[in-house]
């Protein structure tokens, strides 16, 4: 006889199943909490405090800020449901602004989302529901999750406009066995019809669109606010190694970058390299950008390295494309050949491993694009 298990897949009746729901304030998670309520779940929601936002303008599109936290402490009571705040500033400090700060000074392009997951939400958080003896930890993101073996597998959103797969790659097993994410199957206009229809104070309220701790998109100002002295003036050179300018700091740069170089030429010039060690800015052409090999480090893999033998396909940006690739191992690093033309690949960004079968793009796991 097969055993009768709820909508998140555990032997359970709704109401002997405790969840923990990751509310941000926002709309996608605030909506969790709901089905999860409705459906007869014992929720409690647990809110992160990871920066102090007293000095932001609180009508930024930001997630984790302080009008966040009053949005979802809202909605918990609205849903009558538990909630508890966590104040993680320091080890968000210390886990994501200062890796941010550090990826920067060393002339790559990080991506903190992913470093926020890996630390304080998807570490801190995954214990404090543990240890409060939950049966899941239940996120907003757009993620499906498959049990197959009696092991979770990760697969692409149903939306691909709202696909977080590329910002969770770090996950591990044992985190994914754990997490739940209903609204993978979904898209984002009938995630906004379940809160309205829950009246939900956030079923209108807009997406986060900056990093939280960025306002505005302005990288360049919160780093000049901790590391004042990281701004040094160097040489902006072309790939034959001619001075064509004067640089004010190489964390004002990113690989790809076309705007603000501020050099007069005949051709665009896009920034094709950031050498740390000499200070140097290197510009050129569209095409000098174009990649065919990547390094890639510290990988996570959530499958066995034989499905390698084959071709997979890769996201080496959050907003790219899925790319054919073949990856062959060196050791704790990679080499990842890509079958298509990619240009403005940067070092410090994420490139995720996929693989196309029969339910979707799934998730193989990932690394961090390395100059060497």
């Amino acid at each position: 006889m097969l055993k009768k298990i709820n909508s998140i897949g555990i032997d359970k009746k709704p109401q002997d199943t405790k969840v923990v729901v990751a509310m941000s304030g926002g709309v996608d998670s605030s909506t969790v909490a709901g089905i999860m309520k409705k459906e007869g779940y014992n929720v409690i929601g647990i809110t992160l405090k990871l920066y102090d936002d007293s000095k932001q303008n609180s009508q930024a599109k930001q997630c984790c800020a302080g009008q966040d936290i009053m949005d979802a402490k809202r909605v918990a009571n609205k849903l009558n449901i538990d909630h508890k705040i966590l104040y993680f500033q320091n080890k968000f400090k210390e886990g994501v602004i200062n890796n941010f700060i550090d990826s920067y000074v060393d002339g790559e392009t990080p991506v903190p989302c992913i470093q926020c997951n890996k630390t304080v939400k998807f570490t801190d958080l995954f214990e404090e529901a543990r240890s409060l003896n939950a049966d899941a930890l239940v996120t907003g993101h757009y993620v499906k999750s498959v049990i197959k073996e009696n092991s979770a597998e990760m697969y692409r959103a149903v939306d691909p406009n709202r696909d977080q797969s590329y910002f969770l790659f770090n996950t591990t097993r044992e985190q994914l066995n754990y997490l739940r994410f209903p609204l993978g199957s979904m898209h984002k206009n009938e995630t906004r019809k379940i809160a309205k229809n829950l009246n939900l104070n956030v079923a209108d309220k807009p997406d986060s669109q900056d990093i939280c701790f960025v306002p505005n998109g302005d990288y360049v100002s919160v780093i000049e606010k901790i590391r004042p002295e990281v701004f040094k003036k160097g040489n902006i050179k072309n790939i034959e190694g001619k001075v064509l300018g004067v640089h004010n700091g190489i964390v004002n740069f990113t690989i790809g970058q076309r705007r603000g170089i501020k050099i007069a030429a005949q051709e665009p010039l896009y920034v094709v390299d950031i050498i740390k060690e000499n200070n140097e800015i290197i510009v050129g052409s569209k095409q000098d950008l174009l990649k065919k090999e990547i390094l890639l480090k510290n990988l996570n893999l959530l499958t066995d390295k034989k499905i390698f033998n084959n071709e997979i396909l890769v996201k080496v940006r959050s907003t790219g494309k899925l790319i054919k690739s073949k990856l062959k191992f060196d050791g704790k690093k990679a080499k990842l050949e890509l079958f298509e033309d990619e240009y403005g690949i940067s070092p410090g960004q994420a490139c995720v491993f996929y693989h196309k079968d029969e339910i979707g793009e799934r998730v193989l796991g990932g690394g961090w694009i390395s100059k060497n």
